[in-house]
């Protein structure tokens, strides 16, 4: 049930913060950022339980209808807007605050095999702009 809240409350978000959207059932049918915060829901539930292989798949197929790749692992908050979303790549150890914007060709990425570590954190209320790069972690916390 609190999967469905957190998807409800994801496409009032949308909703609210694009204003070219006229209503919620738009965001439900039409906004690929929606569509792949569904996928990843659902495959970080099952990436948390070790069900790896399906989760990778279930993200996969995702990227297939949206064009947006979220690697099941990454952490992602409440209410994030992915607005124009084709390209944007988050990577497995990336974490995304609250309240977080992500528009389109971004990349939240690592530069190299680290086992540990490798994708950056965003904070809450972030925004994150058209064609940006944000590699690494930060290694001052």
């Amino acid at each position: 049930m609190l999967f469905l809240k957190e998807l409800y409350e994801d496409a009032k978000n949308i909703e609210k913060k694009d204003p070219a959207c006229r209503n919620i059932f738009e965001v439900i049918i039409l906004y690929p950022g929606f569509h792949i915060l569904v996928f990843h829901r659902l495959a970080h539930f099952l990436y948390r339980y070790k069900l790896l292989f399906l989760a990778r798949l279930i993200s996969q197929i995702g990227r297939f209808f949206t064009g947006i790749e979220i690697h099941p692992g990454a952490k992602i908050g409440r209410r994030l807007f992915i607005d124009h979303g084709m390209g944007i790549v988050i990577g497995e150890t990336a974490t995304i605050g609250n309240d977080c914007t992500i528009y389109h060709n971004s990349t939240l990425g690592g530069t190299g095999k680290d086992k540990e570590k490798r994708h950056p954190d965003l904070g809450n209320n972030v925004m994150v702009g058209a064609g940006a790069k944000v590699l690494r972690p930060n290694k001052n916390r």
